[in-house]
This record gives C-alpha cells, sequence and structure tokens, in this order.
C-alpha cells in the first residue's frame, strides 16, 4: 500500500500542469546532498553567535544564489543582518515626586550606556493596572518602537526580576522604555541607567522568486538554521557535537530544495520568500526580526518546517500542522493531494503549544495562516536536542516525500487560486 502511496505522489507531479518532472529537482540523492552539508560536524552545531552558524549561513547563500533567487530588496546579498543588544546593568538610580524609589521597582529597556529620562524628556506615558497580562504588555510597549515611560501597579513589583530576563537581549533600537512600580502616577520623575552594552550580530538567510501577477501578496516557505552548538557537560560517547540534523537542518534542507523546484517552474503568480532563520533556539529572534519586516496583510501564507526527517506517529507519507483548525490551509494542501496517499494531520501534540512555539507564531498572532509543518513524535522523538540528532537517524526517503508533498499541495496558494482563511486574532493568547 504504501509503495503504491509513492507511486501515485510520483505519477501525479508528472500530469500536465507541471513543467517540471519533480523527481529531477526534489530527489534523495540532492535531500542528502545538502543535509549532510548542514548537519556536518565542522558547522559546529550551528549555534547562534558562533562561526558554525555563519559558515551554514554562506553555505545556503550560496545555494540561494546557485537556484537563482533574488536578493532581499535586491540588496545584492541573501543575508537579513540585524544585532542583538545584551544590555547589562551597572547601575539605575530613580526619583518619584523627589523621594528616592528603590532600585528593584525600576527596569529599564535601553541599548544605550548611559539614559537620563525626566517628566520633560517627551516620553510618552502610559499606566499598567493590577490583573494585566505582565509579559504581554511589556512586549507591547518594548515592540512599540516608542519612547515609553509606564507606571506599573504595585501589584507587580515581585514580578520585576523577570523582566530583567526579557530585557537580557533587544533588538538593536534608538527607543527607551522604563517600568516603574508605583501606587499612583507620579507628576515628577528622574531615572538614570547605567548599562554595559554587548552587540551581537546575527543574520537570516532570505531569498526571493518575484511573483507574476501578484507581485505583493507573499507566500513564505522556512525553517531555521541554527542548532545547540557543542556541549563538552552532557558528552554521549565522546561526541560533543549537537549536529541537529532533524532539529532543524531537515526544515532548512526543504527550504532550500522548494526554492529549486519552484524556480525551476517559474510559473508562481505570487511573490515566493525562501527564509533560513537564525537565533530559533535561543529565542525566535530571527523569525521575530524577519517578520516584523512585512504587512502581514500582503503575507498570504506561511510554511514552516520544522523536523521532517523521522516518521510521524502514522508512519510513512504523514506529517501534521499546527494550528490546523484555525485556518482553512491544511483543507487546501491536502485537497491538492487527493489519490496521492499522502496525508497532513492536525497537530496530535496541541498540548504543548506548538502553534505558538515555532517561527510561525509572530505572523500567525497578526492573522496570517502560517503554520509549521512536522512529523517530530513530540513526545518520544529519540533524538531530540541531543548529540544523536545526526544524519544516520533520519529516513532521507520519506522526508524527500514530504517536501514532494508539500511542494505539490501548495501549488494552489503559490499560483494565487487559493488563499487559505486567516486566523482570528481574537482566539489567540
Amino acid at each position: 500500500m504504501k509503495k503504491n502511496s509513492l507511486l501515485l505522489l510520483t505519477l501525479m507531479a508528472t500530469t500536465a500542469s507541471f513543467a517540471q518532472n519533480i523527481d529531477n529537482i526534489i530527489n534523495v540523492k540532492e535531500v542528502e546532498r545538502i543535509e549532510r552539508v548542514l548537519a556536518a560536524d565542522d558547522m559546529q552545531g550551528r549555534r547562534a553567535f558562533t562561526p558554525g552558524i555563519d559558515k551554514a549561513a554562506a553555505f545556503i547563500a550560496d545555494e540561494f544564489k546557485k537556484t537563482g533567487l533574488q536578493t532581499l530588496n535586491n540588496s545584492g546579498t541573501y543575508l537579513q543582518s540585524f544585532a542583538m543588544i545584551r544590555p547589562k546593568m551597572i547601575s539605575t538610580t530613580a526619583t518619584i515626586d523627589g523621594a528616592a524609589a528603590d532600585a528593584k521597582d525600576v527596569v529599564v529597556f535601553t541599548c544605550q550606556p548611559e539614559l537620563k529620562v525626566t517628566e520633560t524628556s517627551g516620553y510618552e506615558k502610559a499606566t499598567m493596572a493590577a490583573g494585566a497580562n505582565l509579559r504581554t504588555e511589556v512586549n507591547k510597549y518594548v515592540n512599540s518602537n516608542k519612547n515609553y515611560i509606564v507606571f506599573v501597579d504595585t501589584s507587580f513589583s515581585k514580578q520585576f526580576a523577570n523582566l530583567n530576563r526579557l530585557k537580557s537581549q533587544l533588538y538593536k533600537s534608538d527607543k527607551n522604555v522604563i517600568f516603574i512600580a508605583t501606587a499612583t502616577a507620579p507628576k515628577t520623575f528622574t531615572v538614570e541607567a547605567k548599562h554595559e552594552i554587548t552587540e551581537m550580530k546575527l543574520a537570516n538567510v532570505v531569498g526571493i522568486l518575484p511573483g507574476k501577477s501578484k507581485k505583493n501578496e507573499y507566500v513564505i516557505f522556512s525553517g531555521h538554521y541554527d542548532h545547540l552548538g557543542i556541549n563538552t557537560r552532557n558528552m554521549v560517547n565522546n561526541d560533543s557535537i549537537y549536529n541537529g540534523a532533524n532539529d532543524d537542518a531537515a526544515g532548512t534542507t526543504a527550504v532550500m530544495m522548494l526554492a529549486k523546484y519552484f524556480k525551476a517552474l517559474n510559473n508562481n503568480e505570487r511573490t515566493l520568500i525562501f527564509a533560513a532563520f537564525t537565533a530559533e533556539e535561543v529565542g525566535g529572534y530571527g523569525a521575530t526580526y524577519f517578520s516584523r519586516q512585512y504587512n502581514p496583510e500582503e503575507v498570504k501564507a506561511m510554511f514552516n518546517i520544522e523536523m521532517i526527517g523521522t516518521e510521524s506517529k502514522w508512519g510513512k507519507n504523514s506529517a501534521y500542522i499546527t494550528g490546523y483548525e484555525k485556518t482553512s490551509m491544511g483543507e487546501i494542501l491536502q485537497g491538492n493531494l487527493k489519490g496521492t496517499g499522502f496525508e497532513f494531520h492536525p497537530d496530535p501534540y496541541t498540548d504543548q503549544n506548538l502553534f505558538y512555539r515555532s517561527d510561525n507564531a509572530t505572523l500567525a498572532r497578526l492573522g496570517v495562516p502560517a503554520h509549521t509543518i512536522s512529523t517530530s513524535k513530540m513526545d518520544s522523538e529519540p533524538n531530540y536536542h541531543k548529540a544523536s540528532d545526526e544524519v544516520g537517524t533520519l529516513d532521507l526517503d520519506n522526508m524527500t516525500m514530504i517536501i514532494k508533498a508539500i511542494a505539490l499541495s501548495s501549488k494552489g496558494i503559490v499560483s494565487g487560486k487559493e488563499t487559505p482563511t486567516r486566523v482570528d486574532t481574537s482566539t489567540l493568547r
């Protein structure tokens, strides 16, 4: 039965609706070539902020160039560079209506070594009432791209230590946000802060295939190319390199293969964006930065691909889609695979909140039908986040079939003939 399913999928790919035989482009030999480079020991586990991830980025960029993708905004580079700032507090002092405030009741989000703010500094002022979601509100102000001073109800005082953890890495910005725990909004205040600033450079790798008739409608294919690096404290069989073959060299390989496929077809009406994200493992910084560069209304779908190198709980020729029930995207994809034997299932691990944990989350929260496709058995994956996550543990034949299924199932969305419904943002947590 499984052999018949594979045959049907191959036959479907050779129909008149496709100018290229998919097997000539997406095949096990090419999948294995890319996978072995990304998961090689000399990539040193591709940890963010290390030479290993720079080497991986250079490889992906070179593949995008060979494929013939355009660079982002015709910039001449496939690297979408940005910086994270790590501010280490040296001192913070504040006075509220002339009285000294306890330093632990003041948290300053800044990328500046020295900062002094008073009621006359022109900062926008806001209050945070008791009962609010502290983390949500903090993110709202920090991501507003405005200077804010926020007076926070004193019921949050004990949680201010958590805010200091949130500010351990910030996107580089000239805006500052100050949170002060106070019973009432003061008439006068002075806040002075000194930090030791460390700038850390990162880069996504992004290639573009412009659409023919719907250039301003975007379809994103993405995966994260970073992993955990080297860990000498938890060595297994003298192996300290966390190669991340499945997590997520597999997803990145899929993105690169899909780029080759759609470039060969050269019939996409919508603009296709192929993105390899950095720093997923340390906070999702790459995907978050990337997602903020787009008008969410113009993004019609996002295929985020994460850990597809092992069989799903249903066996071969299957994968699951996180947030399946939140849009019509899963139904569209399955509809285009009718008769192939391949099945996309709803996420069986909803208790793990995967829809909001991967690189699709930023755009999904803005209403984009942005989903993650995976096969990882999250309750029993034996090599997840271990040094044993190597190419030899992958089912490359099945992984190749999954990439083909994504290519074929996305044809209506890529052509502009099908558009998934959007996420109801009022239901998001």
